[in-house]
């Protein structure tokens, strides 16, 4: 079964268990620094992330391998009026990424792991923008979740890519086995929160 069908399917699991999508509730608690502006929610599934996004005042552009996910989340932004533009897209394949030339103030990844995206995410967001990203890392206390582990990051992999933005979260949840950060691309100064 290839990666679109899989995941087709998954999406329409969850829909017909109607089990409506939510935004992932780190990115939530951090609504203080989510002031509006453009975002770019990668692997958005069934758009809890963008729907919460876009209620404060983003321009949400939602990508996804699924079809499903994607006709779910336009239904969704259409009846509550949200500006959301979601598009079926293959991460995987870099040569189809349109937005490389595009310039946003957000961009959110929850749970899926491309580490050919990180040139281009330190591209695309602006100066002064955001990135939020959470997905599984390696650890000793997490199971294995059913995610092969060269999808998980290694432990302080993202505190050690971005090094030279501005932390302001940074988590790696054992139990759980995930590693969350949430950073500021800071003009003209370096932070380096950890050494290599």
């Amino acid at each position: 079964m290839d990666t679109r069908t899989k995941w087709n399917i998954k999406h329409q699991d969850r829909l017909n268990k109607l089990d409506v999508p939510a935004p992932n509730l780190r990115l939530k608690n951090l609504y203080p620094y989510l002031l509006g502006g453009t975002a770019l929610d990668f692997a958005c599934g069934l758009g809890g992330n963008s729907l919460y996004l876009a209620s404060l005042n983003y321009q949400v552009q939602a990508v996804d391998i699924s079809e499903v996910a994607i006709n779910y989340l336009q239904e969704q932004a259409a009846k509550d009026k949200r500006n959301i533009t979601p598009q079926v897209c293959d991460l995987t394949e870099l040569n189809n990424l349109w937005w490389e030339d595009t310039s946003i103030d957000l961009a959110v990844i929850t749970y899926y792991l491309d580490r050919s995206l990180y040139p281009m995410l330190k591209k695309i967001i602006k100066e002064e923008g955001y990135l939020f990203f959470e997905t599984y890392y390696l650890n000793s206390q997490s199971k294995n979740n059913g995610v092969s582990n060269q999808y998980k990051l290694q432990p302080q992999e993202l505190l050690k890519e971005f090094r030279d933005w501005k932390v302001l979260l940074f988590e790696e949840n054992e139990q759980e086995g995930r590693q969350t950060i949430f950073v500021r691309k800071v003009k003209g100064e370096e932070h380096h929160p950890i050494s290599e």
